[in-house]
């Protein structure tokens, strides 16, 4: 499955942006989509933001919660993430990411896109 994110750029505390990730190929295999943040410096770890099944049931990190929501578009294969009350230590690289079934689980990433938090 190929993943192409858009929608990240520089925003000022307190603004909102809205993350895209476009999923094509296997995408009847897909059964979570998600997204991840890696911050400034950390290039190990990639932090869980948002999740959602393709049953609707999301889940999101404590630091988030309230701020962001997550959503999808069947018809187009597209899942969003919209953030509000942006704050400077939600700067990073945001990842989409997909979980497929074939029988076995495996994950997929796209290529990421930067949000800066900054004034």
């Amino acid at each position: 499955v190929q993943l192409v994110e858009s929608g990240g750029g520089l925003v000022q505390p307190g603004g909102s942006l809205r993350l895209s990730c476009a999923a094509s190929g296997s995408i009847a295999s897909i059964v979570a989509m998600g997204w991840y943040r890696q911050a400034p410096g950390d290039h190990h770890e990639r932090d869980l933001v948002a999740t959602i099944t393709t049953a609707g049931t999301t889940n999101f990190a404590d630091s988030v919660k309230g701020r962001f929501t997550i959503s999808r578009d069947k018809a187009n294969n597209t899942v969003y993430l919209q953030m509000y009350s942006l704050k400077p230590d939600d700067t990073g690289v945001y990842y989409c990411h997909a979980e497929l079934n074939f029988g076995y689980f495996r994950g997929y990433w796209g290529q990421g896109t930067q949000v800066t938090v900054s004034s």
